[in-house]
Protein backbone atom coordinates (compact mmCIF):
# COMPACT_ATOMS: atom_id res chain seq x y z
CA UNK A 1 0.00 0.00 0.00
CA UNK A 2 1.25 3.43 -1.18
CA UNK A 3 2.06 5.35 1.89
CA UNK A 4 0.26 8.90 1.94
CA UNK A 5 3.11 10.83 3.47
CA UNK A 6 5.14 9.56 0.28
CA UNK A 7 2.74 10.86 -1.95
CA UNK A 8 2.35 14.40 -0.32
CA UNK A 9 6.49 14.16 -0.77
CA UNK A 10 5.93 13.39 -4.08
CA UNK A 11 3.83 16.28 -4.68
CA UNK A 12 5.61 19.00 -3.14
CA UNK A 13 8.75 18.03 -5.58
CA UNK A 14 7.30 17.95 -8.02
CA UNK A 15 5.90 21.35 -8.01
CA UNK A 16 8.75 22.88 -7.21
CA UNK A 17 11.06 20.96 -9.01
CA UNK A 18 13.75 21.11 -6.28
CA UNK A 19 14.55 18.69 -3.12
CA UNK A 20 15.73 21.81 -1.11
CA UNK A 21 12.50 24.05 -1.61
CA UNK A 22 10.65 21.16 -1.10
CA UNK A 23 12.35 20.05 2.55
CA UNK A 24 11.40 23.09 3.56
CA UNK A 25 7.77 23.44 3.10
CA UNK A 26 6.73 20.43 4.15
CA UNK A 27 9.79 20.49 7.43
CA UNK A 28 11.99 17.46 6.73
CA UNK A 29 15.43 17.10 5.85
CA UNK A 30 16.70 16.60 2.19
CA UNK A 31 17.71 13.37 2.56
CA UNK A 32 15.03 12.12 4.07
CA UNK A 33 12.96 14.19 1.28
CA UNK A 34 15.37 12.33 -1.04
CA UNK A 35 14.87 8.76 0.84
CA UNK A 36 10.91 8.94 0.48
CA UNK A 37 11.16 9.73 -3.17
CA UNK A 38 13.46 6.80 -3.89
CA UNK A 39 11.01 4.64 -1.74
CA UNK A 40 8.08 5.87 -3.85
CA UNK A 41 9.67 5.24 -7.31
CA UNK A 42 10.76 1.49 -5.86
CA UNK A 43 7.14 1.17 -4.75
CA UNK A 44 5.70 1.91 -8.31
CA UNK A 45 8.19 0.61 -10.26
CA UNK A 46 9.07 3.53 -12.40
CA UNK A 47 11.59 6.97 -11.74
CA UNK A 48 9.08 9.82 -11.50
CA UNK A 49 11.99 11.67 -12.25
CA UNK A 50 14.65 12.61 -14.37
CA UNK A 51 18.23 13.66 -11.96
CA UNK A 52 20.62 16.07 -13.96
CA UNK A 53 23.25 18.47 -13.50
CA UNK A 54 20.46 21.08 -14.18
CA UNK A 55 17.95 19.95 -11.87
CA UNK A 56 14.93 17.97 -11.98
CA UNK A 57 12.61 16.99 -14.53
CA UNK A 58 9.18 15.05 -14.04
CA UNK A 59 9.12 11.71 -16.17
CA UNK A 60 6.30 10.94 -18.49
CA UNK A 61 5.24 8.66 -15.50
CA UNK A 62 5.83 11.64 -12.78
CA UNK A 63 3.36 13.82 -15.01
CA UNK A 64 1.12 11.21 -15.02
CA UNK A 65 1.30 10.73 -11.13
CA UNK A 66 0.58 14.68 -10.52
CA UNK A 67 -2.98 14.52 -11.35
CA UNK A 68 -3.58 11.21 -9.35
CA UNK A 69 -1.43 12.81 -6.46
CA UNK A 70 -3.65 15.67 -6.16
CA UNK A 71 -6.93 13.91 -6.35
CA UNK A 72 -5.49 11.12 -3.83
CA UNK A 73 -4.29 14.12 -1.02
CA UNK A 74 -7.78 15.71 -1.90
CA UNK A 75 -9.86 13.20 -0.79
CA UNK A 76 -7.79 11.84 2.14
CA UNK A 77 -7.92 15.68 3.59
CA UNK A 78 -12.05 15.51 2.66
CA UNK A 79 -12.30 12.44 4.71
CA UNK A 80 -10.24 14.12 7.44
CA UNK A 81 -13.10 17.11 7.32
CA UNK A 82 -15.93 14.10 7.15
CA UNK A 83 -15.14 12.76 10.18
CA UNK A 84 -15.90 15.57 12.89
CA UNK A 85 -18.57 16.98 11.46
CA UNK A 86 -20.66 13.49 11.17
CA UNK A 87 -20.98 14.76 14.90
CA UNK A 88 -22.32 17.70 14.76
CA UNK A 89 -20.65 20.65 13.71
CA UNK A 90 -19.73 21.30 10.02
CA UNK A 91 -16.14 21.74 9.80
CA UNK A 92 -13.42 21.52 6.57
CA UNK A 93 -12.53 23.29 3.71
CA UNK A 94 -14.40 24.48 0.36
CA UNK A 95 -12.56 24.95 -3.15
CA UNK A 96 -14.65 27.28 -5.64
CA UNK A 97 -13.63 27.59 -8.93
CA UNK A 98 -15.10 30.65 -10.34
CA UNK A 99 -14.83 31.69 -14.19
CA UNK A 100 -16.96 34.60 -14.77
CA UNK A 101 -16.77 38.30 -13.92
CA UNK A 102 -20.27 38.24 -12.57
CA UNK A 103 -19.49 35.48 -10.28
CA UNK A 104 -16.28 37.12 -8.60
CA UNK A 105 -19.02 39.98 -7.45
CA UNK A 106 -21.60 37.78 -5.28
CA UNK A 107 -19.79 35.06 -4.75
CA UNK A 108 -16.88 36.65 -2.25
CA UNK A 109 -20.42 38.13 -0.65
CA UNK A 110 -22.22 34.66 -0.51
CA UNK A 111 -18.60 33.00 0.97
CA UNK A 112 -17.82 35.53 3.13
CA UNK A 113 -21.65 35.41 4.70
CA UNK A 114 -21.23 31.14 4.90
CA UNK A 115 -17.99 31.79 6.85
CA UNK A 116 -19.90 33.43 9.51
CA UNK A 117 -22.50 31.01 9.32
CA UNK A 118 -20.10 28.25 9.44
CA UNK A 119 -16.88 29.59 11.01
CA UNK A 120 -15.35 25.78 11.07
CA UNK A 121 -15.25 25.73 7.23
CA UNK A 122 -12.34 27.44 5.13
CA UNK A 123 -13.96 29.02 1.82
CA UNK A 124 -11.28 29.37 -1.23
CA UNK A 125 -12.12 30.67 -4.62
CA UNK A 126 -10.21 29.82 -7.37
CA UNK A 127 -10.58 32.53 -9.97
CA UNK A 128 -9.65 30.68 -13.53
CA UNK A 129 -10.72 30.73 -17.11
CA UNK A 130 -14.27 29.91 -18.40
CA UNK A 131 -12.79 26.61 -19.77
CA UNK A 132 -10.86 25.67 -16.40
CA UNK A 133 -13.77 25.57 -14.17
CA UNK A 134 -14.93 21.97 -14.89
CA UNK A 135 -12.10 20.99 -14.94
CA UNK A 136 -10.84 21.31 -11.85
CA UNK A 137 -14.12 20.26 -10.83
CA UNK A 138 -13.02 17.14 -12.66
CA UNK A 139 -9.60 16.60 -11.17
CA UNK A 140 -10.97 17.33 -7.70
CA UNK A 141 -9.20 20.64 -7.37
CA UNK A 142 -12.05 22.21 -6.44
CA UNK A 143 -15.71 21.36 -4.98
CA UNK A 144 -17.91 23.44 -6.79
CA UNK A 145 -17.89 25.74 -9.87
CA UNK A 146 -19.59 28.60 -10.88
CA UNK A 147 -19.75 28.86 -14.31
CA UNK A 148 -21.59 31.25 -17.32
CA UNK A 149 -23.02 28.17 -19.40
CA UNK A 150 -24.85 25.10 -19.73
CA UNK A 151 -22.95 22.28 -18.57
CA UNK A 152 -23.40 19.00 -21.27
CA UNK A 153 -21.23 16.59 -19.27
CA UNK A 154 -23.01 14.33 -17.73
CA UNK A 155 -20.37 13.75 -14.48
CA UNK A 156 -21.84 17.29 -13.10
CA UNK A 157 -24.90 18.73 -11.72
CA UNK A 158 -25.37 22.43 -11.78
CA UNK A 159 -28.20 24.90 -10.78
CA UNK A 160 -29.28 28.57 -11.37
CA UNK A 161 -27.02 30.64 -9.15
CA UNK A 162 -28.27 34.09 -10.38
CA UNK A 163 -29.36 36.22 -12.94
CA UNK A 164 -27.13 38.75 -14.95
CA UNK A 165 -27.59 41.85 -16.53
CA UNK A 166 -25.04 43.17 -19.52
CA UNK A 167 -25.41 47.12 -19.77
CA UNK A 168 -23.53 48.82 -23.03
CA UNK A 169 -21.77 51.58 -20.81
CA UNK A 170 -20.24 54.52 -22.92
CA UNK A 171 -18.25 57.65 -21.89
CA UNK A 172 -19.30 60.67 -19.72
CA UNK A 173 -19.21 62.62 -22.55
CA UNK A 174 -20.39 60.67 -25.27
CA UNK A 175 -22.98 61.49 -27.70
CA UNK A 176 -25.43 59.00 -26.24
CA UNK A 177 -24.79 59.96 -22.77
CA UNK A 178 -27.99 62.06 -22.07
CA UNK A 179 -30.45 59.03 -23.76
CA UNK A 180 -31.59 56.24 -21.78
CA UNK A 181 -31.97 54.01 -25.07
CA UNK A 182 -30.11 53.42 -28.89
CA UNK A 183 -30.93 51.39 -31.61
CA UNK A 184 -28.90 48.20 -32.24
CA UNK A 185 -28.37 49.34 -35.76
CA UNK A 186 -26.70 52.59 -34.37
CA UNK A 187 -23.68 50.44 -32.77
CA UNK A 188 -22.01 50.04 -35.95
CA UNK A 189 -21.43 53.36 -36.15
CA UNK A 190 -19.07 53.02 -32.66
CA UNK A 191 -15.97 51.91 -31.89
CA UNK A 192 -16.12 49.09 -29.58
CA UNK A 193 -14.17 47.28 -27.06
CA UNK A 194 -15.22 43.30 -27.13
CA UNK A 195 -14.15 41.15 -24.45
CA UNK A 196 -12.21 37.79 -25.40
CA UNK A 197 -13.51 34.96 -27.70
CA UNK A 198 -14.44 32.34 -24.59
CA UNK A 199 -16.50 35.36 -22.22
CA UNK A 200 -19.58 34.80 -21.83
CA UNK A 201 -20.58 38.20 -22.32
CA UNK A 202 -19.05 38.14 -25.67
CA UNK A 203 -21.25 34.98 -26.52
CA UNK A 204 -24.94 36.40 -24.75
CA UNK A 205 -23.94 39.95 -26.69
CA UNK A 206 -23.41 38.60 -30.19
CA UNK A 207 -26.49 36.03 -29.91
CA UNK A 208 -28.74 39.12 -29.37
CA UNK A 209 -27.20 41.29 -31.93
CA UNK A 210 -27.40 38.32 -33.97
CA UNK A 211 -31.38 38.57 -33.70
CA UNK A 212 -31.35 41.92 -35.41
CA UNK A 213 -28.84 40.83 -38.13
CA UNK A 214 -25.61 42.38 -36.94
CA UNK A 215 -22.57 39.85 -37.02
CA UNK A 216 -19.68 40.33 -35.02
CA UNK A 217 -18.05 41.15 -38.93
CA UNK A 218 -20.44 44.37 -39.00
CA UNK A 219 -19.08 45.84 -35.71
CA UNK A 220 -16.25 48.11 -35.22
CA UNK A 221 -14.34 45.96 -32.87
CA UNK A 222 -11.11 47.85 -32.60
CA UNK A 223 -9.64 46.30 -29.38
CA UNK A 224 -10.22 43.00 -27.56
CA UNK A 225 -9.50 42.85 -23.57
CA UNK A 226 -10.11 39.65 -21.59
CA UNK A 227 -10.60 41.79 -18.37
CA UNK A 228 -13.79 43.34 -17.52
CA UNK A 229 -12.55 46.00 -15.22
CA UNK A 230 -9.67 47.13 -17.68
CA UNK A 231 -12.66 47.77 -19.99
CA UNK A 232 -14.84 49.96 -18.01
CA UNK A 233 -11.49 51.94 -16.80
CA UNK A 234 -10.32 51.90 -21.01
CA UNK A 235 -14.38 53.36 -21.70
CA UNK A 236 -14.21 55.52 -18.70
CA UNK A 237 -11.01 57.34 -20.50
CA UNK A 238 -12.51 57.97 -23.25
CA UNK A 239 -11.48 55.23 -25.77
CA UNK A 240 -14.98 53.34 -26.87
CA UNK A 241 -18.04 51.95 -25.89
CA UNK A 242 -18.35 48.46 -24.44
CA UNK A 243 -20.88 45.49 -23.40
CA UNK A 244 -20.03 44.57 -19.27
CA UNK A 245 -22.08 42.80 -16.89
CA UNK A 246 -23.83 45.44 -14.86
CA UNK A 247 -21.88 44.06 -11.50
CA UNK A 248 -18.64 45.36 -12.86
CA UNK A 249 -19.71 48.69 -14.34
CA UNK A 250 -21.77 49.56 -10.98
CA UNK A 251 -19.37 51.41 -8.91
CA UNK A 252 -17.87 53.73 -11.95
CA UNK A 253 -21.54 54.20 -13.12
CA UNK A 254 -22.11 55.02 -9.51
CA UNK A 255 -19.20 57.82 -9.57
CA UNK A 256 -20.23 59.30 -12.98
CA UNK A 257 -17.02 57.68 -14.69
CA UNK A 258 -19.07 56.09 -17.24
CA UNK A 259 -23.28 56.13 -18.29
CA UNK A 260 -25.06 52.98 -18.70
CA UNK A 261 -27.37 52.71 -21.75
CA UNK A 262 -30.12 50.43 -22.89
CA UNK A 263 -30.01 48.82 -26.52
CA UNK A 264 -33.69 48.31 -27.93
CA UNK A 265 -34.38 44.89 -28.76
CA UNK A 266 -31.70 43.24 -26.76
CA UNK A 267 -32.54 40.77 -23.51
CA UNK A 268 -29.05 41.35 -22.36
CA UNK A 269 -29.27 38.70 -19.41
CA UNK A 270 -27.67 35.68 -18.39
CA UNK A 271 -27.70 32.87 -16.17
CA UNK A 272 -25.02 32.39 -13.60
CA UNK A 273 -24.73 28.43 -12.74
CA UNK A 274 -23.14 26.77 -9.81
CA UNK A 275 -22.13 23.31 -10.76
CA UNK A 276 -20.97 20.00 -8.58
CA UNK A 277 -19.76 16.40 -9.14
CA UNK A 278 -23.31 14.68 -9.28
CA UNK A 279 -21.50 11.41 -7.78
CA UNK A 280 -18.61 11.37 -5.35
CA UNK A 281 -17.90 10.46 -1.63
CA UNK A 282 -19.64 13.26 0.95
CA UNK A 283 -18.78 16.59 1.86
CA UNK A 284 -20.53 18.30 3.83
CA UNK A 285 -19.27 21.79 3.65
CA UNK A 286 -20.05 21.61 -0.16
CA UNK A 287 -23.21 20.46 -0.02
CA UNK A 288 -24.22 23.18 2.75
CA UNK A 289 -23.14 25.91 0.72
CA UNK A 290 -25.25 24.22 -2.16
CA UNK A 291 -28.08 25.02 -0.93
CA UNK A 292 -26.67 27.86 1.42
CA UNK A 293 -26.73 30.45 -1.81
CA UNK A 294 -30.52 30.08 -2.05
CA UNK A 295 -31.20 30.40 1.15
CA UNK A 296 -34.06 33.09 1.68
CA UNK A 297 -31.68 36.04 3.72
CA UNK A 298 -28.98 36.08 1.15
CA UNK A 299 -31.88 37.72 -1.55
CA UNK A 300 -29.89 40.56 -1.26
CA UNK A 301 -26.73 39.67 -2.34
CA UNK A 302 -28.76 38.23 -5.46
CA UNK A 303 -30.62 41.41 -6.33
CA UNK A 304 -27.13 42.94 -6.72
CA UNK A 305 -27.16 41.54 -10.17
CA UNK A 306 -30.06 42.38 -10.99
Amino acid sequence: MIDIQKVETFLFVAETLNISEAAKQIHLSQPTVSHQIKLLEQELGVPLFIRSSTGLKLTDAGRLMLPWARRLLHDTHDLKDMMPSLQSEIVGELSIACSTTAGKYILPQMAARFSLRFPGIKVRILACGPEHATLKLLDGEAHLGVVSTEINDTSLEEQEFFLDTINLIVPVNHRWAKRETILPEELLEEKIIMREETSGTRRVTLTELAKHDISLDDLNVFLELGNTEAIVHTVSAGYGVSFVSSLAAACCVAQGNVIGIAVEGLNLRRKIYMVRKRISAPHRPRDVFWGFIHDPSNADILKQAE
